[in-house]
């Protein structure tokens, strides 16, 4: 599992999956969400712009990433 520190108190998750590379663009994370394929604590996140706080585990298929 990878580790991401974030430099604010949060950080959206539509832009979490920018940042790791799991998406190419916003319209692709947007589309991921929506289609279900995210997990947020391992429960599934339909939120795009949720935010995502230093000790929660968001995952995309294989990848999954602890965020500090």
């Amino acid at each position: 599992m990878e580790k991401f520190k974030i430099s604010g108190e949060y950080i959206q998750l539509n832009q979490l999956l920018k940042v790791m590379g799991w998406c190419d663009n916003g319209a692709e994370a947007n589309q991921v969400i929506e289609e279900g394929m995210v997990k947020v604590n391992n429960v599934t996140e339909l939120r795009k712009r949720n935010k995502i706080v230093p000790g929660m585990i968001v995952s995309l298929e294989e990848d999954a990433v602890l965020i500090e």
